[in-house]
This record gives structure tokens, sequence and C-alpha cells, in this order.
């Protein structure tokens, strides 16, 4: 069973407060900004440590490591392998619990993302490709194991991505930040979530003989 994803708390408990406020969560605005931190020059300096351990293994042999991803259709900016990458973060990060007891991965939140990056400038998109490729080859990269994000255990690519919250490197820990931000944005979007937090759902929507 995966770990209890900790740091998700506050966007949960952000949630409560938004309806306590009466406020209406705006996801335009929430995820404007989440990926500004990033910088040619942090990934070029990151890049260089990066690329020690991935010439170690070689292009073949990351390809092998890498494996095949299922195909997906209808994405419009990601490949399938960074869909997968996605796809096994979401299990980490929003994982079944008992307060919430849903499980995330029908969701489809990769393609959320997908959508995102589609409306983003292209130098973004590249920057935020490169953050998908250091996920998925983080195990290597940092942790010097001959695997990758989306073939470790669930258990073990849980405390794996939780080291990312807290590592010394500036860059993991604002990758980590942003992942978790924008997951959290698009699933507790999701209207079968909200009677486990307390949501009653858009004041538009609740009151009688009105339409968004």
């Amino acid at each position: 069973m995966a770990m209890p994803d900790l740091l998700a708390a506050p966007a949960r408990e952000g949630h409560k407060n938004i309806v306590a406020t009466g406020d209406e969560p705006s996801e335009e605005s929430a995820r404007d900004g989440l990926f500004s931190f990033l910088s040619r020059r942090r990934f070029l300096k990151l890049s260089l440590v990066a690329g020690g351990a991935i010439l170690g293994v070689g292009g073949g042999g990351l390809l092998a490591l890498r494996g095949r991803a299922p195909k997906v259709e209808g994405l419009r900016v990601l490949d399938a392998h960074e869909y997968r990458t996605l796809q096994s973060l979401v299990e980490v990060m929003l994982p079944k619990t008992d307060a919430i007891p849903i499980d995330a991965a029908p969701m489809d939140l990769p393609r959320a993302f997908d959508d995102f990056l589609a409306d983003e400038p292209e130098h973004n998109i590249k920057d935020l490709r490169k953050a998908l490729v250091l996920i998925e080859f983080g195990p290597l990269v940092f942790d010097k194991r001959v695997t990758t994000f989306s073939r470790l255990a669930v258990e073990e690519r849980t405390t794996h991505w939780s080291e990312w919250g807290f590592s010394d490197n500036l860059l993991r820990r604002q990758v980590s930040i942003a992942m978790r931000k924008f997951f959290n944005l698009v699933y507790f979007d999701h209207e079968q979530v909200w009677p486990h937090i307390g949501y009653p759902g858009p004041s538009m929507k609740r009151a009688p003989g009105l339409t968004p």
C-alpha cells in the first residue's frame, strides 16, 4: 500500500479554506506561474550532473532501462513515456486513503497537464519536458540505481519522490512543489472528491433557478 502523501495536506486544507470563505477556485489563475521557477541556468547545471550518470549507461541502455510505454490516444504535446511518468507520479502523490477513498488513476490527470502544455510557449514546453525526463531518470541520477521512476514499486517510488521535496537541490524541490500544486488543483476539481472535503460545489450550481 502506498504511503500517505503528507505534503498534499496543505493543498487539501487550502481547498477547504476556499469553501469556508465562499470564494470559487480559479483554475487558470492558480496555474499561472506554477512553473515560472524554471530557468535554463538551473537546468544546465543539473544536466551536467545528470549527464554523468546517463553517460555511464549509454543511449541504448537508457532506452532499454526506460522500456516501452503503453500507447495513449489523443495527446496534444506529451508522448506515451511522459504520460506514463506523470501517471506514476499521480499514483504516489494522490493515493487512495481512508479520508478520501478514491483512486486517482482513472481520472486521467496527466491529460490535464498535456492540455496545460498545449497553451504554453515552446521554450516552456521544452523545459517542462526536461523536468519530466529528470523525474523519470531520477533514481539513476540521484540514487545511482539502474532503474527509472515508473519502474519502481509503489513503495519505493513514494520514498524516492518524497526525497525531492526535502532535497538540498533547489530545482528538485521546486519541481516537487510545482507538480504537487498542479495535480492537487486538478484532482480537487473533480466532483467525486468534493463530498470527502466538505465542498458542496460552486455556489451558482447550488442556487435554484441559476445557470453558470
